[in-house]
């Protein structure tokens, strides 16, 4: 039989906060992956190693988890306003298709970095020392990032003090401005069901208060205690246990539909990426996954989310988004966890940590909106040069 040779395409691997994924400049694809579709999904999949039914992505650049099975697209903006294109998609690990619904906030982190030292910011906007701001225009979801990253004699400063949760080694601090980053669903509005808090009726599971938000990625958000948690759960609590995860499944399918995001429950399977689903529960001292001892005095509010199927071992960074959203608009139940009122930041406590960000949200005829939402993040070349892929 005639054996096909491998090709290699220009990649390079980093982690954007805490995540890690396979990053491409659209011209470096094979031309017939330089478009959506078939042929760039197929690559996209091979590259990751997906679909893998034993579900650890030995033969291919995965990790085996929703943090580490990512890939992301760039390009040179044409837009007005904007330097660079960014396009993310989360790769199935066990099933063949990738998800383009949403943004991932974390990986957002690499962007700046990587399009600086791959020639798709304008030179003359990029000091030599001091903080580059670099203009992201987010493809999948249609929104505007502002990333602010420290350049050191030319380059890029990657290494620094800056510690993140979820990350074992400090690094450089860039900080993150994503502007409007409500009303990116496609139920229309902030909050698509008009209601800051709506009771979701699940036959067979339950009924739940639930708030539904679009603001940095389509979230629902549910109560510890009514789930029969405590919002202190680190991964093995929840992740080890089957049962629980297809209710929280259910839970997500349910609250897709109510959404808008899907018209039938059977659709949730194919978009595992949104929404996401979270609980949340009120300041408790507990124990994070690296040891560290995290005091109730230490956080405003405790927040355990769901991504691919699985609890994340810290917090995505468009579920950041959703929660400091969340924490600003008065009633919610991410803000009546943290103790009610107004407020323009909150530091919540997630399975790595904890992590502060902040959104500042207001009312307009009637209307809630929130002009943007800060975070810090970090991120770090791993690996440069080609990736290997079997010809198909």
């Amino acid at each position: 039989m005639a054996h096909a040779p491998q090709i290699r395409v220009p990649a390079t691997y980093m982690r954007g906060g805490t995540s890690k994924g396979v990053f491409f400049k659209l011209a470096d694809l094979p031309e017939a992956a330089r478009s959506p579709g078939p042929a760039r999904d197929a690559l996209l999949l091979r590259v990751i190693g997906s679909p893998d039914p034993y579900g650890k992505q030995i033969d291919g650049m995965g990790g085996a988890t929703s943090s580490t099975s990512k890939t992301v697209i760039l390009d040179k903006s044409s837009r007005p306003g904007h330097d660079v294109d960014y396009l993310f998609g989360q790769v199935s690990i066990d099933q063949p298709f990738i998800d383009w619904s949403g943004n991932c906030g974390n990986l957002s982190a690499a962007v700046g970095p990587y399009a600086i030292r791959n020639g798709l910011v304008e030179a003359a906007r990029v000091p030599a020392d001091g903080i580059a701001v670099v203009r992201i225009w987010q493809a999948n979801i249609g929104k505007t990032i502002v990333a602010h990253v420290p350049m050191r004699g030319g380059q890029v400063q990657e290494t620094g003090d800056f510690e993140l949760d979820g990350v074992t080694f400090p690094a450089a601090e860039v900080v993150l401005e994503f502007m409007n980053p409500a009303e990116e669903g496609e139920g229309g509005s902030m909050f698509p069901t008009g209601n800051v808090v709506d009771e979701l009726q699940v036959p067979g599971v339950g009924s739940f208060q639930a708030t539904f938000i679009n603001s940095g990625i389509p979230t629902i958000f549910l109560q510890a205690r009514a789930l029969g948690y405590t919002g202190t759960e680190l991964q093995d609590d929840i992740n080890g246990d089957a049962q629980a995860l297809a209710r929280f499944e259910t839970l997500r399918a349910h609250g897709a539909l109510r959404m808008g995001l899907i018209r039938t429950l059977e659709e949730a399977a194919t978009r595992q990426h949104t929404p996401k689903i979270a609980f949340v529960a009120p300041p408790s001292d507990y124990t994070a996954s690296s040891g560290k001892r995290i005091a109730a005095q230490d956080v405003d509010v405790l927040v355990r989310a769901l991504s691919m199927g699985k609890l994340h071992h810290a917090m995505m960074g468009t579920a950041s988004v959703a929660i400091a959203t969340a924490a600003s608009v008065p009633g919610t139940l991410v803000n009546l966890a943290a103790g009610g009122g107004a407020r323009e930041s909150v530091r919540f406590g997630h399975p790595s940590g904890t992590l502060r960000v902040g959104a500042v949200a207001r009312q307009v005829d009637g209307e809630w909106t929130v002009t943007k939402a800060i975070m810090s993040r970090s991120a770090r070349i791993l690996m440069d040069g080609w990736v290997h892929v079997p010809q198909a």
